[in-house]
C-alpha cells in the first residue's frame, strides 16, 4: 500500500531515540523530507548521519521544546529549508511521573505547551499545504489510571482532548489532527529497559497486564503515526489510535 508520503515535508520533536527515532526513520523511508529536534547535540548529529541512508533530506536541530523562542525559530527555519510543512508530529514528553510541583511544571511546559506551541508555530505552513496533518503522541496512561496517574497521565489525556479540538476546528481548512496512544513500549535505554533492570517486580507486573505477553516496539508505534500522517488516512481526523496490544480494557466510544 502506497501511503502517498513521498515528497511530504515533516517535522518531528524528539527524534533521536525510541518512538521518535522510529517515526523519523519511517517517514524518511517513505520518502518524506524530515526535520527533527532533540536536546542532546551528539545524539542529534549521530541520528542525522544514520537517517541520511534513506536519500531524503533529514535535518537535525538541538532544541528543548520548552524553549518558546527556540521552538518558533526551529519551525520557521525548518520550513524554509524543507520548502514548507505538511506534517507535524509532537512526540516529546518530560516523562513526569512524580506528583510534586516540579513534575507538574515540567509536564505542562514540555508535554502540553511544547505540543501547543509546536502546532501554533507550524500553522501558517500547514494552512498552505494540500495534505496537512497533525499527529500528537499521548499514551494509554491518558486513558486509564495506572502508575503514571499524576502529571504524565493527566497531560497525555489533555493532549488527546486538545488534538480532537484541533480536528474539529481545522477540518474546514483541510488540516487533519489525530493522536496515537502507545502502550508500554520497550527499547534499549528506554523507560521499560531501565525499569526491568532497576525495578524488576514492577516490570513483571506491567508485562503480565498485557494479554499479548509482550510490550510494543517503537516501530509498531511509528507505523501507526505514518498511516495517520499520510494521505492514505485522508478521512481520518479526531481519532485517538490506541496501539497497545489490547492492554487497555475500557471501551472507547
Amino acid at each position: 500500500m502506497d501511503l502517498g508520503l513521498k515528497g511530504a515535508k515533516a517535522l518531528v520533536t524528539g527524534g533521536t531515540k525510541g518512538i521518535g527515532r522510529a517515526i523519523v526513520e519511517t517517514l524518511a523511508a517513505e520518502g518524506c523530507d524530515v526535520a527533527f529536534c532533540a536536546r542532546n547535540a551528539d545524539e542529534v548529529a549521530a541520528a542525522a548521519v544514520a537517517f541520511a541512508q534513506h536519500g531524503t533530506k533529514v535535518l537535525g536541530h538541538v532544541l528543548d521544546v520548552a524553549d518558546v523562542a527556540g521552538m518558533a525559530e526551529w519551525v520557521a527555519d525548518s520550513a524554509a529549508s524543507l520548502g514548507g510543512i505538511d506534517i507535524v508530529v509532537a512526540n516529546v514528553s518530560a516523562l513526569a511521573i512524580p506528583g510534586d510541583e516540579a513534575g507538574w511544571q515540567s509536564g505542562f511546559a514540555t508535554d502540553m505547551m511544547g505540543t501547543v506551541r509546536f502546532v501554533n508555530a507550524a500553522m501558517p505552513w500547514l494552512e498552505q499545504s494540500a495534505k496537512a496533518s497533525i499527529v500528537t503522541i499521548a499514551s494509554v496512561s491518558g486513558r486509564e489510571i495506572d502508575f503514571a496517574a499524576g502529571p504524565y497521565g493527566a497531560f497525555k489525556a489533555a493532549i488527546v482532548h486538545y488534538t480532537q479540538g484541533l480536528a474539529y476546528h481545522l477540518a474546514s481548512k483541510g488540516i487533519r489532527a489525530n493522536t496515537v496512544s502507545p502502550g508500554n513500549t520497550y527499547f534499549a535505554g528506554g523507560v521499560w529497559d531501565q525499569i526491568e533492570r532497576g525495578n524488576p517486580e514492577l516490570f513483571k507486573q506491567a508485562l503480565a497486564m498485557n494479554p499479548t505477553g509482550r510490550m510494543g516496539t517503537p516501530q509498531e508505534m511509528a507505523n501507526a503515526v505514518a498511516f495517520l500522517a499520510s494521505p492514505a488516512a485522508s478521512f481520518v481526523s479526531g481519532t485517538n489510535l490506541l496501539v497497545d496490544g489490547a492492554l487497555t480494557k475500557g471501551v472507547q466510544l
